[in-house]
């Protein structure tokens, strides 16, 4: 399908409309369970349009990748959330809580976060996919870094589902086809694949929407709905109170639930999401976002847009920082998005000779296998499917990872092993010299100081695995930082890594 540059703007107008509309709808059924028929606002529209943190998340973001563009990754956003993100709860304040601390993503994401799995970050998903239109091979990567600050697992396979969706919508209007190409870049076992597939045989068994509900929070049992309980209804005893956190699969569920039985009208669709309760904010507002894309600034009815307006509301910025440049209409957000695009679209765009803006035609929306050269290709399932207890850093002549054995902890005089790869960006071969300085009186095996050929496969790009091993003595203080230097031979670039390990614990 080809995209003119007049559909995207509006497609990306239709995005940020149903995101308002959708989490305004839900907003008071957020944190409640039970079912309603929804058919229209239930807050006082006097109010008009109400902040949500799914949205203006997603401002912040947008100043940083203003400022970054391509080259932002979970490092920079981790420093935009100790910077100007005023929430502290659930899982963002686990993970500001873990990057306040120094540990970097994925780490901040994963240790100590109960909420890892929650839907933290699902909801923050359209940016990446408005950057990236028609390219989620594009969006993932972005969704990715974003995810790991403050989630893990689930919590994170729900965003890039979410963005691998919604950049696919802007190219593609048949949800099967959006939905084969959203799961094909997460995990086929995770429980964010499978939730999908439990809606789509209920929906295909013609089992009705309120008994479709039952059977995803059965399944795929969460407790986010319990934080209120039910409210004018008798609680029901075939729902399971899952554990703590445990939210992304469940919601994810529903939000997928108003968009089949729904069946594809923008109104029916968002009303049945947040008659679900639950996330109800989230559900609605980001079903109100995919169909926003897929159907543009149309398919939304008058009598959604006329008690909100184009404003935008926030709850979680911290506006005493003056740098920060934020958007209060949804007019503006999407000029700026759409300014913004060509820079993250670049090779994948051009400018006609009558000044015309012209996206190339989009030949696949599932490119989900990276190659890094010859008889080297994974996907990117697989890539994200890694251990969250690592450090990773990018350079301009190679990229290093380095695993932990499972947990951050250290005891006296049992050993510790790392797994480290090594993507090699030249296409030639590269000696490294990787140094680890280590406390008095630890040591490691094969050495503290390592000579490492990072290899090329014919031409192309390679990746080098080795691991290493320290033996931990005398552990006097909660956290060691040890310091890994990685220089390449006869050449100017040399990386350092933090490696935090915190005893025994």
């Amino acid at each position: 399908m080809q995209l003119t540059f007049k559909e995207y703007k509006d497609k990306v107008k239709a995005c940020w409309l149903g995101k308002n509309i959708g989490g305004t709808l839900g907003a008071p059924f957020e944190g409640y369970r039970g079912v309603y028929d929804v058919t229209y606002y239930t807050h006082d529209l006097a109010r008009g349009v109400l902040p949500n943190d799914d949205l203006d998340l997603q401002l912040i973001w947008l100043h940083a990748a203003e400022r970054y563009g391509k080259s932002l990754n979970a490092e920079i956003l981790g420093e935009y959330w100790i910077s100007y993100v005023t929430a502290d709860w659930s899982e963002y304040g686990a993970g500001k809580n873990n990057l306040r601390y120094g540990l970097m993503p994925p780490i901040s994401g994963w240790y100590k976060n109960h909420n890892k799995d929650s839907c933290g970050c699902f909801i923050r998903s359209e940016l990446w996919a408005c950057l990236a239109p028609g390219h989620p091979e594009i969006a993932v990567r972005y969704a990715y870094e974003d995810a790991i600050c403050d989630h893990a697992d689930e919590g994170m396979y729900g965003e890039i589902f979410c963005a691998a969706l919604e950049s696919a919508a802007f190219v593609e209007n048949d949800r099967a086809k959006l939905v084969e190409a959203a799961l094909s870049y997460i995990p086929g076992d995770c429980a964010i694949a499978q939730v999908v597939a439990t809606v789509q045989e209920c929906y295909q068994n013609g089992i009705g929407w309120k008994e479709a509900r039952k059977v995803v929070l059965n399944r795929f049992p969460g407790s986010f709905g319990m934080a209120f309980g039910y409210k004018d209804q008798e609680p029901e005893a075939d729902v399971p109170v899952g554990r703590l956190g445990y939210d992304a699969p469940s919601n994810i569920g529903i939000m997928m639930i108003g968009w089949y039985y729904g069946e594809g009208d923008f109104s029916k669709s968002i009303c049945i999401a947040a008659g679900c309760c639950e996330d109800g904010d989230c559900t609605a507002g980001t079903l109100g976002s995919i169909l926003g894309i897929i159907g543009g600034t149309a398919v939304i009815e008058e009598k959604w847009l006329r008690p909100i307006g184009d404003e935008i509301k926030t709850s979680s910025i911290d506006m005493t920082k003056g740098c920060l440049s934020i958007p209060w209409t949804v007019t503006s957000l999407t000029k700026r998005v759409a300014d913004l695009m060509p820079v993250f679209m670049h090779g994948y765009c051009t400018i006609g000779e009558d000044g015309a803006f012209v996206f190339d035609p989009v030949d696949s929306i599932c490119k989900n296998t990276v190659n890094t050269g010859f008889f080297n290709t994974f996907s990117f399932s697989e890539e994200i499917a890694v251990s969250p207890v690592r450090v990773k850093k990018a350079g301009c002549l190679f990229d290093v990872q380095v695993l932990y054995d499972g947990s951050l902890s250290i005891r006296e005089n049992q050993p510790k092993e790392f797994q480290v790869k090594i993507k090699n960006h030249l296409h030639s071969q590269q000696w490294l010299e990787c140094s680890l300085k280590l406390p008095e009186g630890w040591s490691a095996a094969p050495s503290s100081t390592m000579c490492i050929n990072v290899d090329q496969n014919h031409g192309g790009c390679a990746v080098t695995e080795f691991s290493f091993t320290i033996l931990p003595q005398a552990i006097t203080q909660g956290r060691y930082d040890l310091l890994l230097e990685i220089k390449s031979n006869g050449r100017l670039s040399r990386m350092f890594l933090t490696l935090p390990l915190l005893a025994g614990v």
